[in-house]
């Protein structure tokens, strides 16, 4: 089955853009990422597969953004990776909070989440390795509250979204909404 994988959850441009180089012939399931991150780019991405889904009848499948990160480095249930590792992918989250996700080796995703800048510390196991696509913002506190296991900057791409959907089919969710982790703010 040709599957086309989409995240945009992040400002990242690679290949000069992303709808010049889709090849649509066949495709039958499109993953999408859906966030947290940009607003647009998610909004964007999901609306593109749906819209296409409906003159192709092909099906829309979605993912966390955290997953194309955790896909990349391994951590996914039927890899290889050792099933007592854990990932925690964090991000800024704004007005003070942080958004985290959680890897435990074979257990997979643990659901996104958001707390307080100020409790991050305790929200991560204490074994856990720790990236960020937000390393921009928050890499010097995340480098304080984490030291020598915060591995830096990761973004989530397609190839990870790819990676992660097939190593663990069961997470993907047939209900491609983004992840707002906080209400719209009134001007």
């Amino acid at each position: 089955m040709k599957t086309l994988y989409i995240e945009k959850s992040t400002s990242q441009v690679r290949d000069g853009g992303w709808v010049e180089s889709l090849d649509l012939s066949g495709v039958e399931r499109i993953v999408v990422g859906t966030g947290p991150g940009s607003f647009a780019g998610i909004r964007a991405a999901i609306a593109f597969a749906q819209g296409y889904s409906l003159g192709s009848k092909c099906e829309v499948l979605a993912l966390p953004s955290p997953c194309a990160i955790a896909g990349e480095m391994g951590f996914a249930p039927s890899s290889s990776f050792p099933a007592d590792k854990t990932l925690a992918v964090i991000g800024d989250a704004r007005r003070g909070k942080r958004w985290i996700c959680v890897f435990k080796g074979e257990k997979g995703l643990v659901d996104v989440s958001q707390v307080d800048e100020c409790d991050l510390g305790g929200a991560i196991p204490s074994n856990a390795l720790v990236v960020s696509p937000d390393d921009a913002r928050i890499s010097n506190e995340l480098k304080a509250l984490f030291g020598d296991r915060y591995l830096g900057c990761r973004m989530p791409t397609s190839e990870g979204l790819e990676a992660y959907a097939l190593l663990d089919p069961s997470a993907l969710t047939a209900d491609p909404v983004p992840i707002y982790l906080n209400p719209a703010v009134r001007p």
